[in-house]
């Protein structure tokens, strides 16, 4: 038996991303050996409670079932809650959390919009908790690297960034119309794909300081859902209207000066997580691609012109890949990075203070799909 103190924990949801977060919390000593705390999956809730539920939960290591997230954020054997289902409950659960005294991990977005999203971090600032929001992709190795080239200066000045985040998993058109299409989703492929866009580019070269946008809704309608249906799966009721948005581009202008292009989908056929940033400065380059995470594409150290890209495959020193595989080239997978989201959480709280992505940091990618919303309604440039 381990004798490091237990982080008793809570889930709130128990679909893909609930599951995701709790295999990450069981992962996390397999990991990370000097781990501060020991994860203990308390109970989790869940408005669907079948015998699949319990299976699944049973499967996890839940101790207890519930069907109402009051009554587990009630509870008094609870240190931190995990919230990941839809998008419509987040605010209130979130403020639950943090003024019941509880750390809080919160999937992307926080809040539907930038004004629920402020609240959830004040809620977590007035009580002294910490945080952790699920924006995984910052936490592959090649993006770490990729932030120290680019904070050294390796590629010069930077001078423009192009980030494209492409799915295909709302192209069918009797894709069924799940809240992630209506207006409780508070946003379409802004809040789901875009926020992890934003926090990518933020992340990697800096804050985003205007904006001008382009939206469209390219599948009006859709059959309605079965209930408890995922927007994964086929509708066959009556069809409703989609009240979001499928597509996003954008034109960006940074506050360092530099500029950028964004463009997301969630309709884009052949598209499958097909998720990239590339940052060119003035004298180098680099590219990342999430379907080839352990890679990173590097243009250094060369001429201006006729230029040679090379291909470094991350290191173990790089990042957190040490804590997952012992050389290049071993590949680590999408569950891994969001191992890297719990270890970086457990450490603040241990600690007491931030590590790694925030509630604070989707407040700001929330207010950057607001000012985008707003600079698509009203055809103009939006300042942050």
């Amino acid at each position: 038996m381990s004798s490091l103190p237990e982080l008793r924990v809570g889930v709130v949801g128990l679909g893909w991303m609930g599951q995701v977060h709790a295999r990450a919390l069981q992962r996390l000593a397999h990991h990370y050996l000097d781990a501060p705390l020991r994860p203990r999956l308390v109970a989790v809730a869940d408005t669907v409670v079948d015998d699949r539920t319990h299976r699944t939960a049973a499967a996890l290591g839940f101790e207890d079932v519930l069907t109402d997230w009051r009554h587990l954020v009630a509870r008094d054997d609870l240190d931190l809650v995990c919230v990941a289902g839809p998008n419509l409950i987040h605010r209130d659960v979130g403020v639950a959390v943090a003024a019941s005294g509880k750390h809080l991990w919160i999937e992307k977005p926080a809040g539907r919009n930038g004004a629920e999203s402020r609240e959830i971090a004040a809620a977590v600032e007035d009580a002294g908790v910490q945080s952790a929001a699920g924006f995984n992709y910052r936490n592959a190795p090649a993006v770490e690297r990729a932030k120290e080239l680019v904070a050294a200066g390796r590629i010069g000045t930077v001078e423009h960034t192009a980030v494209r985040f492409l799915a295909d998993y709302a192209a069918h058109p009797d894709g069924a119309l799940s809240w992630r299409f209506q207006d409780v989703a508070g946003s379409g492929v802004l809040g789901d794909l875009v926020s992890h866009a934003t926090d990518l580019a933020r992340y990697v070269v800096t804050d985003i300081g205007e904006l001008v946008v382009d939206a469209a809704t390219f599948i009006p309608e859709r059959p309605e859902a079965v209930p408890g249906a995922m927007h994964y799966e086929r509708g066959g009721g009556a069809l409703g209207p989609v009240a979001n948005e499928d597509y996003v581009n954008a034109l960006l202008r940074f506050v360092d000066g530099s500029r950028g292009t964004l463009e997301s989908s969630r309709v884009a056929v052949g598209e499958q997580c097909a998720y990239s940033i590339e940052v060119h400065g003035s004298h180098g380059a680099l590219a990342w691609d999430f379907r080839r995470m352990g890679e990173l594409r590097v243009c250094l150290a060369d001429d201006y012109q006729d230029a040679s890209w090379t291909t470094e495959l991350v290191r173990p020193t790089d990042g957190e890949l040490g804590a997952f595989q012992p050389g290049s080239g071993i590949s680590m997978g999408y569950d891994d990075l969001k191992v890297v989201e719990a270890h970086r959480l457990v450490q603040s709280i241990a600690e007491g203070k931030p590590v790694g992505a925030t509630v604070h940091d989707a407040a700001t990618a929330a207010a950057t799909v607001d000012a985008m919303l707003e600079s698509a309604r009203t055809r103009r440039w939006v300042a942050l």
